[in-house]
């Protein structure tokens, strides 16, 4: 069977907006994933741009994927790093950290697609208030390569005899396929939870359609097998459950309520650090539900 979640829309702001598929109402987690956005793909003519402000995060890793384009990703850790398509861009937001993510300065004066997914990874209990950390994996250690008639990359985690450079904080799984029109793609079991995501055309799973921008999350542990009309990029998530149920609240992600109080007065308070070079943020949302 196939759990089908569709997304929703989010305007970020600006009319940036994004299909989230991650937490849903029938579903909030996907192996470790507690959080998933689809961005574009979308043309920006000359003077349109991302400005996601300097904002905080806990108790997760962000994951950011690119087809198409560039951001800019600056923290408060220091880090200043622009990233293209192919790239993994891993942050460990641990006890805290502090991030934006912005146009690259050269194309803001240029017209430009943009297109891309960020997924949010709850960290193992263990590891919730852990140091910050960030890594990025250039598209050079992350190759595509040919399996069973599909192109594939193994973004994280280990797929069809290969392991991905990025060291994850618990069993993770992300891969990206490109399947060809018209033939079958045999996906083995590889995780003990997993979904099928197809970018951009429908797709059949075991027979089953399933809607360019749905969430297809499979039912059991087997593997299954796609089939797209024409050619189709598909990623698939999953990993290991998490070690107990995560809270979300803003940005913030806990195995505990009051973490996240904690985590909103300290924004609010501004304790939560300051990305070098980059003076704005955003401020806590006047409307949190605060537990």
């Amino acid at each position: 069977m196939l759990l089908k979640l569709p997304g929703h829309e989010k305007d970020l702001g600006g009319g940036f907006r994004v299909n989230r598929l991650l937490p849903s109402f029938a579903r909030r987690t996907v192996g470790p994933f507690v959080f998933m956005d689809h961005f574009g793909p979308i043309t920006f003519e000359p003077g349109m741009k991302i400005d996601v402000r300097p904002h905080p995060h806990i108790g997760l890793a962000t994951v950011t994927y690119l087809f198409e384009g560039a951001i800019m990703h600056r923290d408060s850790l220091g880090s200043v790093q622009r990233i293209e398509p192919g790239a993994i861009n891993w942050m460990s937001a641990g006890g805290g950290i502090v991030h934006s993510e912005r146009t690259p300065e050269d194309l803001r004066a240029a017209r430009h697609g943009v297109h891309g997914l960020q997924l949010w990874v709850g960290l193992p209990q263990s590891l919730e208030e852990s140091a910050p950390t960030f890594t990025h994996t250039p598209a050079a250690q992350l190759s595509p390569f040919q399996h069973h008639g599909a192109e594939a990359r193994v973004l994280v985690g280990e797929a069809f005899g290969r392991s991905s450079p990025v060291r994850a904080a618990s069993p993770t799984l992300f891969v990206a396929l490109q399947l060809k029109a018209g033939t079958s793609f045999t996906l083995p079991s590889l995780a003990p939870e997993s979904a099928v995501y197809p970018i951009d055309c429908d797709i059949t799973v075991d027979g089953t359609a399933l809607a360019v921008h749905t969430l297809g999350m499979l039912q059991d542990a087997g593997g299954c097998r796609l089939k797209s009309p024409k050619d189709c990029t598909v990623v698939v998530i999953g990993g290991a459950p998490l070690d107990g149920p995560r809270f979300l609240l803003w940005n913030f992600v806990s195995s505990a309520k009051s973490r996240l109080q904690q985590a909103a007065e300290d924004w609010r308070e501004q304790r939560m650090g300051v990305v070098p070079g980059d003076a704005e943020f955003i401020p806590l949302p006047t409307n949190l539900p605060i537990p």
